[in-house]
């Protein structure tokens, strides 16, 4: 039900899509001739959730860029930032026109020459423990490569650029900070070749490599590993570049 009650407070907790947010009346209604402004200036279909914070349908980890921009009145977004059409689309709900003005000029923009050298300059080093599989009777099929992990180390923004939605980033303690070097990506996929194919999508050239040979050892192992497919564990590293 729409909110029945008095003057919205100076203080606002909101609820928006599920994140919670604090912030100034005057933030929200800083850019008076808005839509967001006029939700809480004339309090247009204003509800609030079950704690009595004030709620809007609206994409909650985006809200925070819209914040950002009525505090500051600038837009920062973050290195590798892929969603500014989404946020375009919030932008135009709330009725911000200078948002919406500084999102397409950031898209047309000319990129600064230290962010050119950022994208392209790079060195990210790719690798895999593997081993081969074995059949009955404890025969080898090495013509069969088995890869536990594929391993990615470099440049955050780097790696994100190259492989996407395919790189799993949790098992990194600092996830979200794009400006800092990681040993601690992996790809969501087993296939070296298809690392080694976006790699050389994005103009990236080997330009090293090493690797360890069969364990062919007889230290203890962990309950369930097979002894004959152990003796193959090997690692491989392979270090890419694009200059």
């Amino acid at each position: 039900m729409p909110d029945q009650e008095g003057e919205v407070p100076s203080i606002v907790e909101l609820n928006v899509g599920g994140v919670f947010y604090t912030t100034a009346l005057s933030t929200l209604t800083r850019e008076s001739d808005s839509h967001l402004a006029a939700i809480f200036q004339d309090k247009l279909n204003l509800e609030k959730d079950a704690k009595g914070k004030y709620f809007l349908d609206r994409d909650g980890v985006l809200f925070r860029y819209v914040l950002d921009y009525l505090r500051n009145q600038a837009l920062v977004l973050p290195e590798g930032f892929r969603e500014r059409e989404r946020l375009r689309q919030e932008a135009d709900f709330y009725g911000l026109g200078n948002l919406v003005k500084a999102i397409q000029e950031q898209e047309s923009g000319p990129t600064s020459l230290t962010q050119q050298q950022q994208q392209k300059n790079g060195f990210i080093t790719v690798g895999y423990r593997g081993s081969f599989a074995f059949g009955r009777e404890g025969l080898s099929d090495v013509k069969f490569r088995k890869l536990s992990r594929i391993l990615v180390c470099g440049r955050v923004a780097l790696c994100r650029d190259v492989f996407g939605e395919t790189l799993n980033e949790s098992r990194d303690p600092d996830h979200g900070m794009s400006d800092r070097y990681t040993s601690r990506f992996f790809l969501k996929h087993s296939f070296i070749e298809q690392a080694f194919d976006m790699l050389h999508e994005h103009g990236f050239r080997l330009v090293g490599s090493c690797g360890s040979g069969t364990a062919g050892g007889t230290a203890e192992l962990k309950p369930g590993v097979d002894l004959e497919e152990n003796r193959w564990n090997h690692y491989n590293e392979f270090v890419f570049v694009r200059e």
